[in-house]
């Protein structure tokens, strides 16, 4: 199994910024990729953003794209998502996750994903 935890999240004004970092411990060896997901009350989890551990690529979703980066330390099995320009409309529970099965297709689906973080709460006030 593979535990996460992620954290960073907090209260900021639309316009700031949040950096949240997800720790993965475990059997880390197997995994591929790791995602970030957010869900907003009464809305369904959405994809955010996701990184391959070997080589780093990476894939966000369109309207996000140019306002979060998403990175890793691999030495540390740490991901971070770096959110800058934030908006009311980006407050949410965000969630790490990881796959462990070596394909990119439907790397922005949750289904894919094996294990989950507890989630960490971001919320961006007007």
């Amino acid at each position: 199994q593979v535990q996460l935890v992620e954290s960073g999240g907090g209260l900021v004004q639309a316009g700031g910024s949040l950096r949240l970092s997800c720790a993965a411990s475990g059997r880390t060896f197997s995994s591929y990729a790791m995602g970030w997901f957010r869900q907003a009350p009464g809305k369904e989890r959405e994809f955010v953003s996701a990184i391959i551990w070997n080589g780093g690529s990476t894939y966000y979703a369109d309207a996000l794209k140019g306002r979060f980066t998403i990175s890793r330390d691999n030495a540390k099995n740490t991901v971070y998502l770096q959110m800058n320009s934030l908006r009311p409309e980006d407050t949410a529970v965000y969630y790490c996750a990881t796959r462990s099965r070596a394909v990119v297709a439907g790397i922005r689906s949750a289904y894919v994903y094996d294990y989950w973080g507890q989630g960490t709460q971001v919320t961006v006030s007007s």
